[in-house]
Parts: C-alpha cells; structure tokens; sequence
C-alpha cells in the first residue's frame, strides 16, 4: 500500500481509466446503432444482450469521465493561475467546440439525414443549411456528442469562484471536513445524498436528458456535481490512500445497485409492463441509478489508484491522443455505419466491423494527420 508521503504529484490512474472509458465509450456508440433506443442510423435488426450491457453503461461511462475532469482540474490548478486556467479552457475547450461543431459534427447530420430519405444534391448542399443555425433535429446546427466538451467548458468557468475559495482558510477548513466525512467507513457514499436532492428538485421540472443545456438543467446539475465531487475528492492526498482502502466498500454497494437495477428492469420487462407508467416505479428506479452512478465512479477510483497507479511509456502518447479521439468517434462510426448497415450482415457481425474500422480510422487520423499538422492541433485541443 502507497503512503500519503509517497503518493506521486501525478494521477497515471486517472489518465488510465480516462484512456479505457474513452474507449469504451466508441464501442457504446456503436452500440447504439443495435439497441432500440433513438440514435441517428439504426439497424432493423438489434440485440437485447447489447442493451442489457448499455443500460449500465448508460450510468457509469459519462459520469466518470466528469469525475476524472473535476480531478484533472484540481492537478492543473496547482501549477496555473485561475485566470490562466480559464485562458487553458478557452483553448482545449471552446475553440475544438466551435470547429466540431462546423467541422466534425454536420457530417453526422448528412448520413442521418440521407439515412433516413432526405435527398440532397451534395454534401455542400447540405452543408448550406448548417448556416441557417436551426437547431437540430429540425435544423442542422448541433454539438451532437460534443455536449460533452460544451458542458465541462462551462463547468469550467462558472467553478473558477469555488476553486479560489477553497484556496482559503475558510475553504481550507471545508477541505479537512470533506477528509474527515471520507475518513468513516462509505462515508464518501453519502455524496449520492447530494445528487439525490439536486434532481429532486429540478427533475419534474426537466425530466429527460437532452444535452441541450436550456432545457436540460437537471441532467446538467447532476453532472456539474460530479466534476465537483471530483474535484473535492482528490484535492485532499489523504483521502486517495483511504478511498483505495475502502474499496471493496465502493465495490460492494455498486454490485448491490446493479442488482435492484436488473431486478426492477427484468420485472418491468417481463412480469409487470403495467409498471412503465407508475410514478412510484420511475422514483425508485432513478433513486437507484444515482446511487450507482456514484458508487461506480468512486468504486471504479478506488480500484483504478489502488491498481492502475502506475506510469508507462505509452501512457503520455494516449493520454494526447484520447481528446481528438473522443471528437472525432462518433463522426467516423455514423459514417462507417451508414456504409456496413447497406450489406444486413448481423448484429453481432456488424457491431464488430463497424467498431474495429472506427477504433482504427478514429486512430489513424489523429496519428497520421491530426497530430502532424500544427493548426489541427489547436482546432483539436492540443498544446
């Protein structure tokens, strides 16, 4: 076991576990081209293994990633200015948002669109109603997958004032207090509490998850929370030592969430359908599906310190390389998708070429072009 004194001023765990849930999260989407869920192509034929897996998935993939960032800016912090921090964010964040949003994205909304019947004479055809600036669906102005880069901008600067107030003594104290809570046995657990109350407050007002921002405020709270927790968690060297000790902790109540979710999924599904339309249903299958995303992220942190702590030589490249990776995915698996669905080669079949060609394509592009070409590098977020 590391000591407090010995832990290193650099997270690798975190830079791992950012690397795989990127990763997974390629083959999510992908996923979704095979699950009944909207998404922009669909195959007619799909898979209830696939859906079974997404369904966690669903819980975990996204919030942790808010969690890593919230940690990650905490390390930036202590070597960046708040106002050069917010500089750093403009940079990484807003300027690849603007170009994804002209750039990567449209292409997305051209294959859906041709997908579904629409014709156009060409992609420059299309690409003329990007400039009308309708929201999509109607229009085809959208961050699409990008909400992700748009919400942690925004998370980024509206936190600047939490930040330099937890630089003070009274935000130093407040810091000790969140040590001690972690110190008790799952005292970090009751951080679900948190999330909890935020959507109950704000869910019947904002009920789905729109990644629209004015019209998703719940879903934004929740994971503007996350980054928080993030933040707060790892801020304080002790509690990475007592986090990964209590892990098994963490892993006990994620495994104990995960069965009330099949559970109350199978029964709806199989033994009482009635149940899509009970309120009581849908407020303790939501009650339960914050625990677990809570659970499974620090469960998933826990473990990843106690085991993935490790530097490696490959280690800096990927972490450089997950950023335009992320950007660029979904683009490239539409548009790999639109192509393979024409040929109804299965779902199973399917989902594996249309996942290898977009991990390899998605990878090819940032080492063969984007990592070459100095501009790129800033429209994709790299120093």
């Amino acid at each position: 076991m590391k000591t407090p004194s010995s832990a290193s001023l650099r997270r690798y765990d975190l830079d791992w576990l950012r690397v795989i849930c990127i990763i997974i999260l390629l083959y999510y989407h992908v996923g979704m081209i095979y699950v009944p869920w909207d998404w922009h192509i669909k195959s007619t034929e799909k898979s209830e293994v696939m859906r079974w897996v997404m369904i966690w998935l669903h819980y975990w993939r996204m919030p942790l990633l808010f969690f890593i960032s919230g940690a990650g800016t905490y390390f930036a912090l202590r070597t960046r200015t708040l106002g050069g921090y917010a500089s750093e964010r403009v940079k990484r964040l807003f300027v690849p948002l603007v170009f994804g949003m002209f750039v990567i994205v449209p292409p997305q909304i051209y294959y859906e669109r041709i997908f579904n019947g629409t014709h156009f004479a060409s992609y420059a055809d299309f690409y003329r109603t990007v400039f009308d600036f309708a929201p999509y669906p109607k229009g085809s102005f959208s961050w699409h997958h990008l909400w992700f880069v748009a919400y942690l901008f925004l998370y980024s600067l509206i936190s600047i004032p939490l930040f330099g107030w937890l630089k003070t003594p009274q935000g130093e104290r407040f810091g000790q207090t969140i040590e001690k809570w972690g110190s008790y046995k799952g005292g970090v657990l009751a951080y679900a509490l948190v999330l909890i109350v935020s959507q109950v407050a704000l869910k019947p007002y904002f009920p789905e998850e729109t990644h629209a921002l004015l019209d998703d405020w719940a879903y934004f709270t929740f994971n503007l929370l996350l980054f928080w927790g993030g933040y707060l968690l790892v801020s304080r060297r002790v509690l990475w030592e007592e986090m990964a000790r209590q892990r098994r902790i963490y892993g006990r109540a994620t495994l104990f969430s995960t069965i009330v979710l099949y559970t109350l999924y199978s029964l709806r599904r199989f033994v009482y359908p009635a149940w899509d339309d009970a309120t009581w249903y849908d407020v303790v299958w939501d009650i339960n599906a914050f625990c677990l995303t809570w659970f499974s992220v620090v469960a998933t942190v826990a473990y990843g310190y106690q085991y993935l702590n490790r530097p490696h030589t490959a280690l800096s490249q990927l972490n450089e390389a997950v950023y335009p990776f992320y950007i660029l995915h979904q683009t490239v698996i539409v548009v790999i998708g639109f192509y393979i669905l024409k040929y109804n080669i299965g779902v199973w079949p399917g989902f594996l070429l249309v996942s290898t060609l977009s991990l390899l394509i998605s990878i090819g592009l940032y080492w063969l072009i984007i990592r070459r070409i100095k501009i790129l590098r800033v429209f994709f977020g790299l120093k």
